[in-house]
């Protein structure tokens, strides 16, 4: 495991320094799922949810949450994200939305942290949403599941 970097050698949080960084694309995704009761699932398929289309809004708030990652996450540097994609899929299995970001750049530090934010804000969206008909849902597994670029290269995490 590297340092963090996060910390200057004092041990106080700083932003990390990027401008010696090679700008370079890079790519993250992250995933999360919301879990409902059964009937909370099908009022969203159905779009019978009282304050509206779910998943639109979700979705939207999702890609919203990315752009803005630098002013809720503190030592984040902004940036200018070419790509966010946001998706909610119903899933039978759990029951419930299984919620997955991609996010790309091409600069100088990597969009892990957009991606999550992403995917976290839209899942509390869909709870939001929802939360009177099901005040019972879970919102898990809230991950990384792949990063692309920069100088430590690709990474996968393990299927679960």
């Amino acid at each position: 495991m590297s340092a963090l970097t996060h910390l200057d050698a004092a041990g106080a949080a700083n932003m990390v320094d990027v401008s010696d960084k090679a700008v370079t694309s890079r790519t993250a995704r992250a995933e999360g799922v919301v879990v409902m009761m059964p009937e909370t699932l099908r009022l969203i398929r159905e779009g019978d949810a009282k304050k509206g289309d779910v998943i639109g809004t979700a979705r939207l708030a999702g890609i919203m949450a990315a752009k803005r990652t630098h002013e809720l996450i503190p030592l984040c540097h902004p940036l200018l994200l070419t790509k966010v994609r946001v998706d909610c899929e119903p899933d039978d299995a759990l029951p419930g939305l299984r919620v997955t970001a991609e996010v790309r750049v091409t600069g100088q530090t990597g969009v892990e942290m957009e991606a999550l934010t992403a995917v976290s804000l839209a899942c509390l969206t869909i709870y939001d949403m929802v939360k009177a008909a099901d005040r019972g849902m879970r919102i898990e597994g809230i991950r990384l599941l792949e990063k692309d670029g920069g100088k430590s290269g690709s990474w996968r995490s393990e299927p679960r």
